[in-house]
This record gives structure tokens, sequence and C-alpha cells, in this order.
């Protein structure tokens, strides 16, 4: 029995002389003795290069360091900033929704506002949205939305930030693609012979949208959708608004059709 227990006291050792050769391999952290400033200033740096993946670790420990002063709020900005930059968009909404809750009343609320505008309008015009020649249309339109309902807080609450200009633009241009999606099915059903469903998405983009672009086609398609359906007196007088809203439209005179399918001139 005793030297049973015997054997065990080297198995023990062993074990507590790899905890502690762990515990001495633990990293070191250099900005133990670093004042706030100076990490700013390496997170920064970090940033400013390219090097998000440094960079929001030391954002990180600044919040952490600056607790409750405007310096740990901008930590948190940056933060946010360096995860969109590195492509991780989840986080950087994730650290604006929870800048925005806990600082309702910052300076820099319109730039987190403005921010997360710009995170969601970028993530849905995707990064090779100008090679494929692929528009925010023709995408998911849940970051669309969000993208808008941030930029509308910001120019409704900030209508004079420095931001709000900018957050308009992509607005409207948000909405005109928002309205162009719903043709764009409306096209895609159309194409395959499915006339009700094209009918029913020409006409949400006729009922929930106002004087934009793509109005002229969702009133082609839904008068060429009746036609095809046989329902001629609604093809015509859906005819009738598009040659009085759009007299000089090409749907009308042909021209877009004569280059193959209608839908295909795109």
């Amino acid at each position: 029995m005793l030297r049973a227990k015997l054997s065990v006291v080297p198995a023990l050792l062993a074990v507590a002389l790899a905890l502690l050769a762990g515990c001495s391999s633990t990293p070191e952290d250099k900005t133990a003795n670093w004042s706030p400033n100076k990490i700013y200033a390496e997170a920064k740096d970090e940033l400013n290069s390219g090097a998000y993946d440094k960079a929001i670790p030391l954002f990180e420990k600044l919040e952490g360091r600056a607790a409750g002063t405007p310096l740990a709020q901008q930590a948190q900005l940056e933060k946010a900033y360096a995860h969109y930059k590195a492509g991780e968009v989840a986080q950087a909404q994730a650290t604006l929704d929870r800048f925005i809750k806990l600082h309702p009343a910052s300076p820099a609320l319109d730039y987190a506002l403005y921010l997360k505008g710009v995170v969601n309008f970028n993530d849905n015009l995707g990064l090779f949205s100008f090679i494929a020649r692929q528009d925010l249309s023709e995408r998911d339109q849940k970051a669309a939305k969000e993208s808008f309902e941030a930029f509308k807080e910001l120019a409704t609450r900030f209508p004079d930030s420095r931001y709000t200009p900018d957050a308009r633009a992509r607005m409207t241009y948000i909405v005109n693609s928002l309205a162009q999606y719903e043709v764009h099915v409306a096209r895609f059903y159309y194409s395959r012979g499915a006339y009700v469903a094209a009918i029913n998405r020409a006409q949400n983009a006729l009922s929930e949208y106002q004087d934009v672009p793509a109005l002229e086609e969702a009133l082609f398609i839904l008068s060429r959708s009746y036609d095809a359906l046989g329902m001629t007196q609604l093809a015509g007088d859906t005819r009738r608004v598009l040659e009085k809203n759009y007299p000089r439209s090409d749907y009308l005179t042909g021209v877009k059709s004569t280059q193959g399918p209608w839908w295909k001139f795109w």
C-alpha cells in the first residue's frame, strides 16, 4: 500500500511542473505599463496600417483602462470601425449597438449611427459587387433596410451633422434599390411564366415606393402579366397609366423588347 502511494508522487510532481511551465509561457502583456494615451496611439497606428487583428485587442484593453472616460467611448467606436474594415460585420454591429445603448447622450452618437448605416450598406453591396455588376437590388434586403433605418435616425435626430448629407444620399440610393429589388423579382417570375407572382411583386413596388425609376418597369411588367393572363381590361388600364406617367418610355416604343426578351435587356 505504501509503495502504491509513493508511486503517485512522481505523477503529481509531473503535473505540477507542467502547470508551472504553462504559467511561465503565458504571453507577457506589453501594455501593462502603458498609459491610456499610448495604448490609443499604438492601436491607431495598427488600424491605419491595416493590422485590424492587432488594433482590435488594443482598443479592447483601452476600453477597460479608460473606463468611464471619453477615450473609452472613442475606443469603442474605433474598435467597431476596425471590425468593419476587417469584414467582421456582426462584431461591428454588436459594438455599435452597445455604444448606442450605453451612451445615448454622447457627442459622437451621430457618427455611431452613420457608421452603423455604412456597415450594413456595404454589407449589401458586397466586396465584388462592382466587378460582378451586381447592385444592391439583386441581393438580400434585410441589411439594406437596417442601413436605411440607421441613416434615417441620424438625419432625423442630427440634421446638421457633418455625416447627414452623405446619409441622405445613401438613403435615396437604398430606396431606389429596394424598389428595384421588387421589380427584379417580378421580372424573374414573369420570365418563368409565374404571372400572378409577377403581378404581386410589381404591385408591391408600386404601392410601397414613390417617384423612383423602377416604377416604370413595374408598370410594364404589370401590364404584360395581366395581358398574359387574358385580363385585357386591367392590362389596358395599366398601360394607360404607364403612358401618362412615362410618355417617352422605351417600353411603349418597343425599343427594349427588340433586343431580345425584354427581361434580359439589363
